[in-house]
């Protein structure tokens, strides 16, 4: 048995290979990057705004305004006739509160939910 005088250094496999997030609905990819370029906050991936599919989104007359995040752009998801509502958002211009709690300015990056899947 070999006696090391420090502990030997491992390297996590995983972190040498940025994984690739994809945001799917109706089998299309609404948004693909690399995880390290994503934001999590409170359970949602927001995904960079240049990574996801434009044309597949489309503005949501829906309003919301988070306390914490500030003024929230809800879109539908969908081409053609078949289009899912408030199935993505975003904050245009989160308050500058937002930014400081979460390290990174996440403006304009797009998060999903109901469905739309997103996984590795």
């Amino acid at each position: 048995m070999h006696k090391f005088s420090s502990p030997p250094a491992y390297i996590q496999v995983d972190t040498l290979y940025s994984k690739c997030m994809k945001a799917l609905w109706n089998g299309k990819v609404v948004a693909e990057a690399d995880k390290d370029r994503l934001i999590y906050i409170e359970g949602n991936w927001y995904f960079p705004p240049e990574s996801v599919r434009k044309g597949l989104l489309r503005k949501s007359d829906t309003p919301y305004t988070c306390p914490w995040k500030g003024v929230c752009q809800y879109f539908d998801i969908g081409e053609g006739d078949t289009w899912s509502k408030d199935n993505a958002w975003s904050y245009p211009t989160p308050k500058p509160s937002a930014i400081d709690i979460v390290k990174k300015d996440f403006s304009n990056y797009v998060a999903f939910w109901r469905d739309v899947t997103v996984s590795e």
